[in-house]
């Protein structure tokens, strides 16, 4: 019986040794960094980072919160401490260690434009380096070994190397390694879905109450496809959370990976009214996209919800450089084609971008007669289709071999932001046409979307929406969609012609994205994502006549008046 006992007792204590020794080897192996060891971190120019630094405008983030209940107001702070964990766990994805970059960085100004960058990397400049001591930024930020090679990666034989939310990284003998994120950021997601359960506690909106339950079980497991239904579910609270990994932009070696983040939202009540009816008529306008039927026979789930909400804080990879102003989401293709997607937009941050930044482009480039057209509804209303776009045209290809995000790789972003950008432009002319639309003129909205693409192209090449804007620019010049008169540097929009354009672009798109053409989508990014010296000579008016290029928040729990 001793004996039993003891050989039972040892291999407990062997398994209870194994495993401590096994999640050792993980915290070790996943705290990697891509940032070179150096006693302080100095910049290239103090003067450059000033005036980077300028081309933010201060904004803000807060709301009115005096029709949420008693609980919700309770649930506030914890919402906001989850959203810091997403914050620090994105930093981990971009750079490893905030705290050992930041410390060593002895300039105020620098140390601020690293905080709004999440690194050493200008991101609306092309990723370009603004620390002397730091090269250029790798491709695949902070998921992969920086040394690693695609064939190497390529070579790799486990199923879960291409997850969204897996990193890899090498082991004692410099073998590549899977790593899931709820390993690999074990502490963190642990205290974040802890938190999450205690907002549960605190919702009374069933669907909210589900949603941040089931996001709680999905952070711990890294299987996220039950709240994703749940979150499209959740349509009647006055509070919104959007939290977890999410977009693959900072993945641009291979798209495949995740990062985190998190918003804060509270719905416009008066604004969402009006947007409510245009999620059932996604199947329809699917019939209506100008291509053969195989490349639209996919038909939008039905269940999409548009509505509007007033941000009150950005964490992690959606307040890296420039500031999303509306949601999509999820990015499954699985709840698209059952469900559709929830288009939510920002409206308060819209309006400051509107005001800070496309009007003071509008005023310098549009030809005067033609600004009567840029105005903050076709902005808002070309913001939201360009949402309700994703969610249009095709997620599989033709051959149904694999979702176009597979076959398109690191390319898809891009192309898929243009198709997002044109496809809301031709929703919304549809719209009108229908009669579904009857405040303002299709121009308007032909206007303002112009005047956008020099608003989105100073994003910079490192950006998947900078790239798509300048394809356009690119494409639209080709196909006469506008004038530049050589004295006075206007632009004039020729309205058929950039409307045969619209049409033209949404059909290369849809065939790009339907063939899963990789080498198609290379090669037009590669020859039409570059800002050519027309777009070039405007983006440098704009920036000498000191025109912000986004904005950066003000935010927190303290800004909220509660």
């Amino acid at each position: 019986m001793k004996t039993k006992l003891s050989m039972s007792l040892i291999a407990m204590i062997a398994l209870l040794m194994t495993a401590c020794q096994q999640e050792e080897s993980i915290c070790c192996l996943s705290k990697q960094t891509n940032i070179p060891e150096a006693e302080a971190f100095n910049p290239v120019s103090k003067e450059a980072v000033e005036s980077r630094l300028a081309m933010y405008a201060p904004f803000e983030l807060t709301s009115d919160i005096s029709h949420l209940s008693d609980k919700e107001k309770q649930m506030l702070p914890i919402l906001f401490e989850i959203a810091d964990i997403m914050q620090e766990i994105f930093w981990e994805q971009t750079i490893g260690n905030k705290d050992d970059f930041l410390k060593k960085i002895t300039d105020e100004k620098t140390r601020q434009f690293a905080k709004i960058n999440f690194g050493p990397w200008d991101r609306l400049d092309g990723n370009s380096s603004f620390i002397k001591e730091v090269g250029a930024k790798p491709l695949g930020a902070n998921f992969y070994p920086v040394d690693m090679t695609k064939a190497e990666f390529e070579a790799l034989e486990d199923p879960n190397k291409t997850s969204l939310y897996t990193i890899i990284r090498r082991d004692k003998n410099k073998k590549l390694r899977v790593i899931w994120y709820h390993e690999a950021y074990k502490d963190k997601v642990e205290k974040a879905a802890q938190l999450l359960n205690e907002a549960a506690e605190l919702a009374e909106d069933p669907g909210l109450k589900k949603y941040l339950s089931l996001r709680a079980k999905a952070l711990l497991t890294d299987e996220f496809l039950e709240s994703d239904f749940a979150w499209m579910e959740m349509q009647n609270s006055n509070i919104d959370f959007v939290v977890g990994p999410i977009e693959n932009y900072e993945d641009q070696l291979y798209g495949y990976k995740a990062a985190n983040e998190a918003f804060i939202l509270l719905k416009d009540l008066d604004w969402s009214k009006k947007l409510a009816k245009f999620g059932a008529l996604l199947p329809k306008l699917q019939t209506m996209l100008p291509v053969e039927q195989e490349y639209k026979k996919e038909v939008p789930g039905v269940n999409s919800d548009i509505n509007a909400y007033d941000v009150i804080y950005y964490a992690g990879d959606c307040n890296a450089g420039s500031k999303t102003i509306a949601i999509n989401l999820p990015n499954d293709e699985r709840v698209h084609l059952k469900s559709g997607s929830r288009k939510l937009q920002l409206k308060n941050a819209m309006k400051a971008k509107f005001d800070k930044i496309l009007m003071p482009i509008s005023e310098l480039l549009i030809n005067p007669k033609q600004l009567k057209h840029v105005k903050f509804d076709a902005f808002f209303e070309n913001t939201m289709f360009h949402e309700v776009g994703h969610a249009m045209g095709i997620k599989n290809t033709i051959d149904g071999k694999s979702t176009v995000r597979q076959a398109l790789k690191e390319k898809y972003s891009s192309i898929e932001e243009n198709k997002a950008d044109i496809m809301g432009l031709f929703l919304v002319t549809k719209l009108y046409e229908m009669g579904e639309l009857t405040e303002g003129e299709v121009m308007d909205n032909f206007v303002t979307f112009f005047a956008g693409i020099f608003r989105s192209s100073r994003f910079g090449a490192a950006s998947a929406h900078g790239k798509a804007n300048m394809m356009r620019f690119n494409y639209f010049a080709e196909k006469g969609a506008f004038t530049r008169d050589a004295k006075t540097a206007y632009y004039t929009i020729n309205f058929d012609k950039m409307n045969k354009a619209m049409i033209s672009l949404i059909q290369e798109i849809l065939h790009i994205q339907g063939n899963g053409d990789y080498e198609a989508a290379a090669k037009w990014i590669k020859e039409e994502g570059i800002i050519k010296e027309m777009l070039q000579n405007d983006l440098d008016r704009i920036n000498n006549a000191n025109i912000p290029v986004d904005i950066v928040f003000e935010q927190g729990l303290d800004k909220i008046k509660f």
